[in-house]
């Protein structure tokens, strides 16, 4: 006995039920003709994921149903494939104050122009940015099919980092475990799903068969990586990373059961973690761009390190003709910014234009020299130049309409290191979930791999190791208002990332005085991140939906247990 079952590890489209049903019946056709009886699509794959409050209305949901069976009929010529499509199903009792969910994240089995079965997801995540308990209600049932004289078991994604759902698939009778995905990557997160299924796998001595989505949605970005696992948890087959494929997995049985009928000397090669950032970051600049009808983009290329690292994510993502860079010196600004900036522009190959702030600058500072008489120039005149800077970069998208790629990074978010309506304003920030030192490190990457064929050395050599600045006033640098960056994020990534207490983090070997002080930056410069546009999604925690703080609040961990002032 044997069968072969597909993975279509495609790039779904949220909202284009119509779309990612014809996707489906190809990847379903091709699948057969290469000897496939079963072809696994990724969770949710008709609704694409995450469809957010979508799932809420009544009108989705039934397209999406509607799209189940049409793909059924569709197929219904092949009577031996086997295709399991994962759709939202159901409705919700609602009014004004109150919802009661009776939708369900479910899968639906198809075979011969029917639905065979149809599986609700039982282990609802509703933690990082999964809100699945606000839209679904669990699934209470076990689905085990036979195809080829082979009972697979079904499983949606949160039910393989439990036990109780695969062992109730092998109570059933289940052979081989299939579980369709859609795992949001961060760093260091393909691994961890390999180390948890194989965990799976060995508990319930079943193969397993991991299915998963692959593209850029908003601010997640899914890695594809689907693989299959022996019974023992090894490795069996692994699908490239970041791309679209048709995976096929060859099923056996011997003596000790089913087994993975795979070549464990064809598995790919590991790749390192900067590889993989570097892809996610490509594909999420892609698929915003592209999927949300943008002809380019467009950016302010300072000579810094931020705005360069920006520039060639972008030219990988896009390629050289659909991005266009703009250095805007003002009066502070180096000499080597502009000639570092048009040097990076030259050796991508992009649209390089310099607008000079100066006259604007002077022109702003005349209006309000009546109002500022007699006060000294400070943050406000520095925040005047990166509005002027916002604000050609918008009047240029709203003409040629490129959509304006924001350039800071998240140790600038976490602080408040970065301009309302002036760095901040833009479509998409690309780099928002990268500390500073992620920065420097990725750049360094980047210089000595070319993995889009764009160029290797794209940025120049000053850019990384000068003291980064914004060049707002004389002689400035960041230290001039923030802790050396490697002290900056070592506490960053403590607090904000892992949620270690202020105690814990002086007791790691931080001085308390700016410990308490990076914390405070963190605190009040809520209002600004709520304003800050979306970006792309490559840690376990970023500031987006992982990151749900109040604006407003008195709490202040630092002083539990003092006296008040």
């Amino acid at each position: 006995m044997t069968l072969q079952i597909a993975i279509a590890q495609l790039n779904y489209v949220v909202g284009d039920i119509a779309g990612n049903a014809r996707r489906i019946v190809a990847a379903a056709r091709q699948a057969h003709a290469k000897g496939a009886r079963v072809l696994l699509t990724p969770e949710l794959s008709i609704a694409g994921y995450a469809a957010e409050d979508l799932f809420l209305r009544p009108a989705f949901t039934a397209a999406c149903d509607e799209a189940v069976l049409g793909i059924a009929a569709d197929l219904a010529d092949l009577p031996d494939m086997t295709v399991v499509v994962g759709h939202p199903t159901g409705g919700s009792l609602r009014s004004r104050s109150v919802a009661v969910q009776q939708r369900f994240n479910a899968a639906s089995v198809l075979r011969g122009g029917q639905v065979l079965a149809t599986y609700a997801k039982r282990e609802l995540p509703n933690y990082q940015v999964f809100d699945e308990r606000r839209y679904f209600a669990p699934g209470q049932g076990v689905c085990v099919v036979e195809v080829q004289g082979v009972r697979v078991g079904l499983l949606i994604c949160e039910d393989a980092w439990f036990e109780e759902p695969a062992a109730l698939a092998q109570a059933a009778g289940a052979q081989v475990l299939a579980v369709i995905n859609a795992s949001p990557y961060h760093v260091g997160k393909e691994n961890e799903r390999v180390a948890r299924m194989a965990e799976r796998a060995r508990a319930v001595g079943l193969p397993l068969i991991y299915a998963h989505l692959v593209g850029g949605q908003d601010e997640v970005v899914f890695d594809g990586a689907s693989f299959a696992l022996q019974a023992d948890g090894r490795l069996a087959v692994q699908a490239p990373g970041f791309q679209e494929a048709l995976v096929q997995v060859p099923l056996a049985a011997g003596p000790q059961g089913v087994h993975v009928d795979a070549d464990p000397a064809q598995l790919p090669a590991p790749r390192e973690a900067e590889a993989q950032l570097w892809d996610a970051l490509v594909l999420g600049v892609r698929d915003y761009v592209g999927k949300n009808g943008f002809p380019g983009a467009i950016l302010g290329l300072s000579g810094g390190i931020d705005s360069a690292l920006v520039l060639a994510i972008a030219v990988d993502a896009l390629g050289k003709d659909q991005v266009r860079a703009v250095m805007m010196p003002s009066p502070y600004t180096a000499d080597i910014s502009w000639i570092d900036a048009r040097d990076m522009a030259e050796r991508l190959g992009v649209r390089y234009d310099e607008i000079s702030i100066k006259p604007t600058f002077e022109s702003f500072k005349a209006a309000l020299a009546p109002e500022f008489a007699g006060l000294a120039e400070d943050t406000t005149e520095e925040n005047l130049q990166a509005r002027i800077r916002g604000t050609l970069l918008m009047a240029l998208s709203n003409k040629f309409g490129a959509i304006v790629l924001t350039t800071g990074n998240k140790s600038e978010m976490a602080t408040g290191y970065c301009t309302l309506y002036g760095d901040m304003a833009g479509g998409f920030a690309v780099i928002k979930d990268l500390l500073k030192t992620t920065v420097f490190a990725l750049a360094r990457w980047r210089n000595t791999h070319d993995p889009y064929g764009t160029g290797r050395e794209p940025i120049p050599e000053r850019i990384i190791t000068r003291p980064p600045s914004a060049e707002l006033r004389p002689d400035q640098t960041d230290q001039d208002s923030l802790p050396p960056y490697d002290v900056l994020d070592g506490i960053l990534a403590r607090y904000m990332q892992d949620d270690e207490s202020v105690e814990a983090i002086v007791a790691a070997g931080y001085e308390r005085a700016v410990v308490e002080r990076v914390t405070r930056l963190v605190k009040l410069n809520e209002y600004k991140r709520r304003q800050a546009p979306v970006g792309i999604r490559v840690t376990h925690r970023s500031f987006g939906k992982d990151w749900r703080y109040p604006i407003t609040s008195k709490f202040n961990e630092t002083a539990r247990g003092k006296n008040p002032p």
